[in-house]
């Protein structure tokens, strides 16, 4: 049910095709918000634009398939947004690439390949949406991370040293740009059960129940967690009501963190 915390206000969110952008391109706009959703996958952000219009007719929505990589692609999406909806108060950076390689293994390429999109494509979008945040008067960066950020674990060398210097750049931004009246925090979620992770079960011939299994044990709650339980406090963050917050990491990881 809306409560129109965000009425009034446009958000562009990468990532959006699938899984926590997703869920938050949807929670965003039941909240009154116009949202420019950005994504790789053509075909995905059309089925998520599909499944919110039919959800909430009059829903504001647009698309922009690009890899964030692209700077080029981050500047028109914003471009877009102004266009369309005449700003833009949110940016919430959520896409990402993962890499499965261990420390040991990985190859230059990869890293170079990993940092283009969990860093450089996350730079894109806050450089490119920047003087449009500070025009609003109330802009909110929301970068998604991972509670991996924090802790350690093994084979994921790449996607998480990336998911760690996400969080270095959002406090660096929070510095920087408080004096223009933008706030950047980041969320780092846990185990979270997305489309991505069904699909690897798929192709891996395990059950989603199999799936969730594997899981109890990564977190003190001992299950995954709904894309929309992460896109709830993105949504906060963002919101007016987080006013007093920059700077801050917040973990949405059922405790994974603390164990």
């Amino acid at each position: 049910m809306s409560t129109s915390r965000l009425a009034g206000r446009t958000a562009l969110i990468t990532g959006a095709g699938a899984g926590i952008g997703a869920a938050a391109a949807s929670i965003f706009s039941r909240e009154g918000a116009a949202v420019l959703m950005v994504d790789a996958n053509a075909q995905a952000l059309e089925r998520t634009r599909a499944a919110i219009e039919q959800a909430q007719p009059g829903a504001r929505l647009a698309c922009v398939a690009a890899d964030v990589a692209d700077e080029a692609a981050a500047h028109a999406a914003v471009t877009q947004c102004a266009t369309l909806w005449g700003g833009l108060d949110i940016l919430v950076n959520n896409a990402a690439m993962r890499n499965y390689s261990a420390a040991a293994d990985a190859t230059p390429d990869e890293w170079q390949a990993m940092v283009g999109v969990n860093l450089v494509g996350m730079s894109n979008y806050c450089r490119a949406a920047l003087p449009a945040l500070r025009r609003s008067g109330v802009g909110s960066i929301v970068n998604v991370s991972s509670c991996y950020a924090v802790t350690g674990r093994k084979g994921m060398a790449l996607y998480d040293a990336t998911k760690a210097a996400q969080l270095a750049y959002t406090r660096t931004l929070a510095f920087e740009e408080a004096p223009h009246g933008v706030r950047a925090n980041a969320v780092c979620p846990g185990s979270t059960l997305t489309d991505f992770h069904l699909g690897r079960a798929n192709h891996a011939g395990k059950s989603v129940e199999q799936l969730k299994n594997e899981r109890k044990d990564t977190s003190l709650v001992g299950r995954w967690a709904d894309p929309a339980e992460i896109a709830w406090p993105i949504l906060w963050l963002a919101s007016g009501e987080a006013s007093f917050i920059t700077g801050t990491t917040l973990m949405v990881d059922g405790g994974l963190h603390i164990m």
